[in-house]
C-alpha cells in the first residue's frame, strides 16, 4: 500500500473522492514513477509523492512528483501547454532546446534563457527574459519601449547589483513539467487561478545542473531587460558578464519566485 502518497484537497475535489481513495489504497497508484519535475525516479512505497494534476481547457492530466520537489497541487494550463506536458511525461517531445518563435505579423515575443546565477557562493537557477522588439504599453502605438516599467509596476525591482539576490514576487511562480520548462504563471485578474505571462512554443530543456538548482532552493530568479540588451550567451559566464552591464546600465529588473503551486498564494 503507498502509505507516501499525497492527495491534496484541492486535487481531491478535481478527481473526487472514489479516485482519490483508489489512489492512495494502491488501486491506481504507480508503483514506479519519473518526477514530473525532476525526471528521476520515484517509488511512491518509500519515497514521500505528491499528486499533479494539470488541468487544461478540455482535458486533465494526473501526474507524480517527488514531494521534495512539488506538493500536490493543481495547475491549470491551456490546453496546448497541456498536450505539450502530456507529450514530454510520454516521451514524444524532441529533446533539446527549442528557441521561442516570432508570431505572425512580427509582434514582439518574449525570448527566455535559463542559467545558473552564483550569488553568495551558492548557485541559483535563472531565467533570463529579453523580448525580441520594443514592448509599447497597451492602448498605445509606441514607439517607446516600456517593457521594464511595466515589469516595476507589477512588481519586479530594478537590479543595480547582480551580487544581491531578487527579491520574492507574490502571486508568480514557474512551471516546471516533466523536467521541461513550460510558462511563468502571473495572477489572474479579480482574484482568479494564475494565467501565463510567457509560455513556451514547446517545452524548453534545461540542463541537470539547472534541474538540481531548482529542486534545492525551489525557487528561480528572473531576470528581464529590454530588447538588445543580453542577446544570447553562449556561456554563463558571458551571460553573467551580460547581466552585470545591464545592471550598470540601468535596464535590468528582477524577481524571485517559486515553482508552480509552492507560492501558498
Amino acid at each position: 500500500m503507498p502509505r507516501m502518497l499525497d492527495v491534496s484537497d484541492e486535487v481531491r475535489a478535481e478527481i473526487g473522492d472514489e479516485e482519490a481513495e483508489r489512489l492512495l489504497t494502491g488501486d491506481d497508484a504507480p508503483r514506479s514513477y519519473d518526477c514530473t519535475s525532476c525526471r528521476t525516479p520515484g517509488d511512491p512505497e518509500t519515497d514521500r509523492t505528491s499528486t499533479v494534476l494539470f488541468v487544461g481547457e478540455e482535458t486533465a492530466v494526473l501526474a507524480f512528483a517527488h514531494a521534495g520537489c512539488i506538493p500536490s497541487q493543481v495547475v491549470t494550463v491551456s490546453e496546448e501547454q497541456l498536450q505539450g506536458a502530456v507529450r514530454s511525461i510520454t516521451g514524444d517531445s524532441p529533446a533539446g532546446v527549442q528557441s521561442p518563435q516570432n508570431v505572425p505579423g512580427g509582434q514582439a515575443v518574449l525570448g527566455i534563457t535559463s542559467g545558473l546565477v552564483l550569488i553568495g557562493g551558492e548557485l541559483h537557477p535563472a531565467l533570463v527574459v529579453e523580448p525580441t522588439a520594443p514592448i509599447a504599453r497597451p492602448g498605445t502605438a509606441g514607439p517607446g519601449d516600456d517593457f521594464l516599467p511595466l515589469l516595476i509596476e507589477q512588481g519586479f525591482i530594478p537590479v543595480t547589483d547582480t551580487a544581491e539576490l531578487p527579491s520574492p514576487l507574490a502571486g508568480w511562480s514557474v512551471l516546471l513539467a516533466a523536467g521541461q520548462l513550460h510558462a511563468v504563471l502571473q495572477p489572474g485578474g479579480e482574484g482568479g487561478g494564475q494565467i501565463a505571462w510567457w509560455q513556451a512554443h514547446q517545452a524548453l530543456s534545461v540542463t541537470d545542473g539547472w534541474r538540481a538548482a531548482v529542486n534545492k532552493t525551489q525557487r528561480v530568479l528572473i531576470y528581464a531587460a529590454p530588447v538588445g540588451s543580453i542577446g544570447q550567451q553562449p556561456r554563463e559566464d558571458l551571460l553573467r558578464d551580460a547581466l552585470d552591464k545591464a545592471a550598470a546600465g540601468g535596464k535590468l529588473v528582477a524577481a524571485s519566485m517559486p515553482l508552480a503551486g509552492t507560492s501558498g498564494v
